[in-house]
């Protein structure tokens, strides 16, 4: 028996094939290029690409499908042919969990900072910046710079800052070192300790959706024996979370190793966090505030630092 010649639209579009059923199926193929099976390609490729639906295995072409079940696509697969493309906006899947490739940002958008502070004013009552670090997610030293105050220093607080007499001088301006760190804040998610004061000793509003304050660590894991108070130290949560010892001597508090800590302490509750923060972005978008470090100047003004 002869089979029947494919029509001269499908001998044009493609090479000719090597069995009978290759050619019908690819027959078949053009026929089911329906609307609602776009429709469908559309929507499954944009599951695929949030990761919330995994990438089948390609189809295995059988000698032998009947109408009803030849798999669109199969004759090319068959013929031994390139495979066709995805649809598009379709990725392959990723092997990363869901979350974390839809919604996280990367660990290279993620830095950890913590300031020292001197006093200056009346009765040195005015705290301005005199160290600020910088470290990255995993860790390693990006900034960490002595930084001379405005004002005339009266008391450096030396049994919480560390800071001294010596250190003032290879101490850099307050505005060169405000440009450096804000160039290093720009567009990330900031970790720390209590930032609000770190940010006002650098005069700078953060956006709140990129901060993480690890003040609220206990509100996020709270293992036995860990008080349930609102506000707890840096120092006390990294020895009943971390079980380390920080901020000992009297040298005062290091910046570096602060910084690190609050690091550390974050990305042990980063999966709830994370999944918090996302929730929270979706269910209110309009909270989310664009990065104010392009501008700071507005920040000056005598009604933000009375």
């Amino acid at each position: 028996m002869v089979p029947r010649e494919a029509p001269e639209s499908a001998q044009c579009l493609c090479p000719p094939l090597a069995s009978p059923n290759a050619k019908d199926m690819l027959r078949r193929r053009h026929k089911r290029r329906s609307r609602q099976h776009q429709r469908f390609m559309a929507r499954k490729a944009l599951l695929q690409e949030q990761g919330l639906l995994s990438m089948p295995p390609e189809p295995r072409f059988s000698p032998s499908p009947t109408p009803s079940e030849a798999p669109p696509g199969a004759a090319a697969t068959s013929s031994g042919g390139p495979r066709p493309r995805a649809e598009s906006g379709s990725t392959s899947c990723s092997r990363e969990p869901a979350p974390k490739s839809v919604a996280w940002p990367l660990p290279s958008k993620f830095v950890a900072i913590d300031c020292e502070m001197v006093g200056t004013g009346p009765c040195g009552r005015v705290s301005e910046l005199a160290r600020c670090s910088v470290v990255s997610y995993h860790g390693d030293v990006l900034y960490d710079k002595y930084i001379r105050p405005e004002m005339p220093i009266v008391d450096y607080r030396t049994r919480w800052s560390g800071i001294t007499q010596h250190h003032m001088h290879k101490a850099i301006p307050f505005r060169v070192a405000q440009k450096e760190i804000l160039k290093l804040l720009k567009g990330k998610v900031v970790v720390g300790h209590a930032l609000h004061n770190d940010f006002r000793a650098l005069k700078y509003v953060h956006p709140r959706s990129q901060t993480r304050d690890t003040t609220y660590v206990p509100s996020l894991l709270s293992p036995p024996g860990l008080h349930s108070r609102a506000r707890v130290s840096l120092k006390d949560l990294a020895l009943q979370l971390l079980h380390k010892k920080i901020q000992v001597g009297h040298r005062g508090h290091s910046s570096v190793e602060d910084a690190m800590t609050a690091m550390e302490l974050y990305r042990l509750v980063e999966v709830p966090w994370e999944q918090q923060e996302a929730s929270s972005a979706w269910a209110h978008p309009e909270d989310r505030e664009p990065d104010s470090s392009t501008d700071v100047e507005q920040y000056m003004e005598d009604q933000y630092w009375p």
